[in-house]
């Protein structure tokens, strides 16, 4: 009996291990949000020369949604609606964003993603705002303007596309208000840390309380690739949720405002 009951809890790691190789964390995940978000920190804050206008940079719902829909194709490209904000954020007027793919998936970190990203600052001159290799990662990430975040990690079992064909991951970030813009320096450098913004300083950071909180947000981008498995159906059920939802508050708001007894026992 004992030894029947071992092979079975054998076989169930040996099949669990066979569906996914790695957990990965979701956009939710509060050890994966701070994580993000203070590797960013980190390198905006420690920029060489120093920056007079750098923002602290905070999570943002939206982005994360929108990072974790591109992620879901699981292709080594950027995002093909970077163009079109209206279709990558409901509010910001511009998005920007990094990639970071790598396989076997176990070999994913925040770190990783953005060791790779903050390493590109040694082929970046600040003077001529010249990359003599790839850097616009690191120019995205320490740019000034840029104070929200959203970031997604997703398996790709199938390989990442123009990459791998072996299981992979893929990490996206997104950031508004979007940067690396043509000509422009990614940050000021002239006077002392926070001198070029408003707000109170910390850690060389311009930091807001109105601009430093967290939204949330109803959004789902429309060409989620979610939305073609969900189906028509549940399409028009997420889009008519929260629209029902208000009804029902107005509705009840109506009736207690007309019936104030309505709902009294004796």
């Amino acid at each position: 009996m004992e030894s029947a009951l071992q092979r079975v809890l054998w076989a169930g790691i040996i099949l669990g291990s066979s569906v996914s190789s790695v957990s990965l964390p979701g956009i939710t995940d509060g050890n994966f949000i701070e994580e993000c978000v203070q590797a960013h920190n980190r390198a905006r804050s420690s920029v060489k020369p120093p920056a007079s206008n750098m923002l602290y940079m905070t999570w943002d719902e939206g982005l994360a949604v929108t990072a974790r829909a591109w992620a879901r194709n699981c292709v080594f490209q950027h995002n093909v609606h970077l163009e079109d904000a209206r279709r990558m954020h409901p509010v910001f007027p511009s998005v920007g964003e990094n990639i970071w793919t790598a396989y076997p998936p176990s070999q994913f970190t925040v770190q990783a993603a953005m060791t790779s990203w903050v390493n590109e600052k040694k082929y970046y001159d600040y003077s001529s705002t010249g990359c003599t290799r790839i850097c616009g990662h690191y120019t995205q990430v320490v740019w000034a303007s840029s104070y929200k975040v959203g970031c997604a990690v997703q398996l790709c079992p199938n390989g990442v596309k123009d990459f791998t064909d072996k299981e992979g991951v893929i990490f996206v970030c997104n950031y508004a208000t979007a940067g690396n813009v043509n000509g422009r320096q990614p940050y000021e450098s002239a006077g002392k840390p926070c001198s070029g913004c408003e707000g109170e300083c910390r850690e060389s950071l311009c930091r807001s309380q109105e601009r430093d909180t967290e939204k949330r947000y109803i959004w789902t981008p429309d060409w989620d690739p979610a939305l073609a498995t969900c189906g028509p159906s549940c399409v028009a059920v997420l889009a008519i949720r929260p629209l029902a939802l208000i009804c029902t508050f107005i509705a009840a708001y109506g009736v207690r405002h007309f019936y104030p007894d309505v709902f009294c026992y004796e």
